[in-house]
């Protein structure tokens, strides 16, 4: 029997109307062929409206949480009577609701009393937005005629390390309860909705899986039950071709490898996080990401194999925003064992990560792409170790910078590939000031001024003919 992991994002389950157009796609796929497992989000921005009550409480602002707790119970308890029209069913819904609502306000009421918000805290609080929209699916399933059971992720068996924040997987020990607190209830017809981005440890104590959470909860089910596929549905077509706010003509990439998509997530594609996809690329079940709301477009496909279809091996251009460039030169450097270690280790102390790197063959000069915000500590730390050093004779920054990345595993050699991207640029007058590729060829990444950045994305777009493949 085919077995189908699917997840449903904030966007999705926005509201009541939205939660039964949800539970209209499981109940459409759901048959004596296939089974279903649903993993959801929490309504959308609700997790954000956890984190601010979580810091009022934290505050002492009693007042804050008793208002906050009647919108939050009004919400949720409005989104039921949408969303089930079954009286008896919409009835055993809100009793879960209002319960669970109680139960955030003693949390938060407890934060008040110790005026500390710990990590522990924290995820304690948040995993309340999934466990208050899971028993509305699981309520909305039933009134379709289906047999449903809601579950927070440790429930079902997702088992972490203590982390609070951005717990790690105890992978092996979460596949042997997954499987069995799962696979009976498959068996017997029902179909369960977990609570995604929610876990917890050996203790049973809440955690969270940190960006990308619900999606991470999707793969790991996945790959725990060797699902058929993951489909996380959320409010575009999949990967595309370009962001289509920057290049109208940009196409849905019907089909990528894991590693094309995990680069191309990396590089700002807001589809998925690319941690998400590590628990099926290891098992290899392939991802697929479709649009909510548009349920016949088939979307895009990721798999274990890279397949390469266009005789130009490029699929995507993409573009990073918010970024800076660091420029340490000296002649000194030059034959210096251990400058760039330096330099690394002194941003990997200050918890600034390096985004870019290019360094010349002469080693007199290494450039670093880091984000925008962290740029002013980031020069302050290198000046005051390096600058007055032998080798060390200038730290330059530049904060009007973008960096525009070229993806697709068919680059790998095909020759004349650079050669077309940055023809395309210098076609437009664009300067390029810095480049990177990695050995695999799968992409390749430069930064250019921020005000030629779409320009210079569009340029490429056109270059390679995306809007055609």
């Amino acid at each position: 029997m085919k077995k189908i992991v699917m997840k449903f994002g904030g966007t999705s389950v926005a509201n009541g109307k939205k939660i039964r157009h949800v539970a209209n796609l499981i109940a459409d796929n759901r048959n004596e062929d296939c089974e279903v497992v649903a993993v959801v989000s929490a309504l959308e921005g609700v997790t954000n409206q956890l984190i601010q009550a979580a810091e009022e409480a934290k505050k002492g602002n009693r007042e804050y949480i008793h208002k906050f707790k009647q919108e939050i119970l009004e919400r949720h308890l409005t989104t039921a009577k949408e969303a089930i029209e079954d009286k008896q069913l919409e009835a055993e819904a809100k009793k879960v609701l209002i319960a669970r609502v109680d139960e955030l306000e003693r949390v938060l009421k407890g934060i008040v009393y110790v005026n500390e918000l710990s990590p522990k805290s924290k995820d304690n609080v948040i995993s309340f937005g999934e466990r208050l929209s899971a028993p509305i699916l699981s309520g909305a399933l039933k009134d379709h005629g289906l047999s449903s059971q809601h579950l927070t992720g440790g429930e079902a068996g997702i088992v972490t390390d203590s982390n609070f924040g951005e717990a790690g997987l105890l992978m092996n020990f979460t596949r042997f309860q997954l499987k069995k607190n799962l696979e009976p209830l498959l068996n017997k017809g029902t179909v369960p909705v977990l609570t995604g981005f929610i876990a917890a440890t050996q203790d049973g104590e809440t955690t969270t899986l940190g960006r990308g959470g619900s999606d991470y909860t999707a793969t790991i089910v996945g790959a725990a039950l060797d699902a058929d596929e993951v489909w996380i549905w959320t409010d575009v077509d999949g990967l595309m071709t370009s962001d289509p706010k920057i290049v109208p003509q940009a196409k849905t990439i019907p089909e990528l490898s894991f590693q094309e998509a995990t680069e191309l997530t990396i590089f700002g594609a807001k589809a998925m996080h690319p941690r998400a996809l590590e628990p099926a690329r290891k098992e290899g079940i392939p991802v697929r990401i479709r649009n909510v709301f548009s349920p016949d477009n088939p979307g895009t496909l990721i798999v274990k194999d890279q397949k390469v279809k266009t005789k130009d091996g490029v699929k995507a251009v993409t573009i990073v925003k918010n970024v800076a460039v660091i420029t340490v030169s000296g002649a000194g450097m030059v034959g210096a064992p251990g400058t760039a270690a330096k330099v690394f280790e002194l941003l990997g102390r200050e918890n600034i990560n390096i985004l870019m790197i290019s360094q010349s063959v002469s080693e007199a000069n290494i450039s670093l792409v880091i984000q925008r915000n962290l740029l002013e500590r980031a020069v302050n730390t290198l000046e005051i170790a390096l600058l007055g050093r032998d080798f060390i004779r200038e730290i330059m920054a530049e904060d009007d910078v973008c960096v525009v990345a070229v993806l697709g595993a068919g680059m790998k050699g095909i020759p004349g590939v650079a050669s077309r991207i940055f023809s395309a640029v210098a076609h437009e007058g664009i300067n390029v000031r810095m480049i990177a590729q990695g050995s695999s060829e799968l992409n390749v990444s430069f930064v250019v001024k921020e005000k030629n950045g779409e320009k210079t994305v569009r340029a490429i777009h056109k270059e390679f003919k995306l809007s055609e493949k």
